[in-house]
């Protein structure tokens, strides 16, 4: 009767009951066949640059608002591209390391958790990539007069100047909120219930200016191509911006994605299983 009407009812799961939750999601996401995993990976890249599109596009309009609020509604539709996430149900690294507190409890192996975040990672890069090609391609960034396509660039550049350890540090971070919106919505009942903890979580890391490797992967590439293969776009614009290159995305990359793993599995999955499910006594 106890399991019906925790079913049955309205309100949001106890902290406890998530951890169990996450616990059992994750030994289930360790186990999805290849081609599953990374196909649910390309649709959750997608959808993050979904939500880096959307929140360019808005960044691109609010040149007059004060720096804070004009960061607060970048975030906020941002959000979309987590909501499309937990929704569409598919795969994101980010949130993914959330599964460690499976391999924590013996419920996968390490082999198992390493090959998950692989595919995921590469279904993720692909599906980031791909659209910012289709953007590209679209030619979307030349709308307003190309403030759009300025504004992709002014984001790419503001990435690019950070050094290893302010990207690692904001990478932490970053995940940080990122873990925890998952987290939160595991509790949820409902779609409502799950969009409404989501905003809050995405929008401050957004608004505050954390690191996020996926995101990043739309980002930094998008700006790239039009970069390169636009010259007259570029020649057009106000603003000159420093060359885009490979090498500067990778070492934006790579620290970002290091701060995410320790910000997604210390800041929040290793609290709660400690908290939730260790078993000292465990043989």
């Amino acid at each position: 009767m106890t399991d019906q009407r925790e079913y049955f009812s309205l309100d949001a799961l106890f902290p406890d009951a998530v951890a169990r939750r996450v616990e059992l999601v994750g030994t289930q996401k360790a186990a999805l066949p290849t081609m599953h995993t990374l196909a649910l990976g390309v649709l959750a890249g997608a959808f993050i640059a979904l939500g880096a599109i959307f929140s360019t596009t808005v960044a691109s309009a609010s040149g007059d608002l004060p720096y804070g609020l004009a960061h607060l509604l970048s975030g906020i539709v941002f959000s979309l591209g987590f909501i499309l996430v937990v929704l569409g149900g598919a795969e994101l690294f980010t949130g993914n390391n959330l599964v460690v507190m499976a391999w924590a409890s013996q419920r996968i192996s390490s082999r198992a958790l390493i090959r998950h975040w692989v595919l995921v990672y590469l279904g993720n890069a692909v599906g980031a990539i791909s659209t910012a090609f289709l953007l590209y391609a679209s030619g979307q960034y030349r709308f307003g007069g190309g403030v759009v396509g300025e504004q992709a660039l002014s984001i790419a550049t503001d990435k690019l100047e950070f050094d290893f350890l302010q990207a690692f540090f904001l990478g932490i971070l970053g995940n940080g909120l990122v873990c925890l919106a998952i987290w939160l919505t595991f509790g949820a009942r409902s779609s409502t219930d799950k969009i409404m903890a989501i905003i809050f979580p995405i929008t401050a890391f957004v608004a505050i200016g954390f690191e996020n490797c996926i995101a990043n992967l739309y980002f930094l590439p998008v700006a790239h191509m039009i970069q390169a293969w636009d010259p007259p776009f570029i020649a057009s614009l106000p603003t000159q911006f420093e060359a885009i290159t490979l090498g500067g995305i990778l070492n934006n990359i790579i620290p970002v994605t290091i701060g995410n793993l320790v910000g997604g599995i210390v800041l929040v999955s290793a609290f709660y299983w400690l908290i939730y499910l260790w078993e000292p006594n465990r043989k």
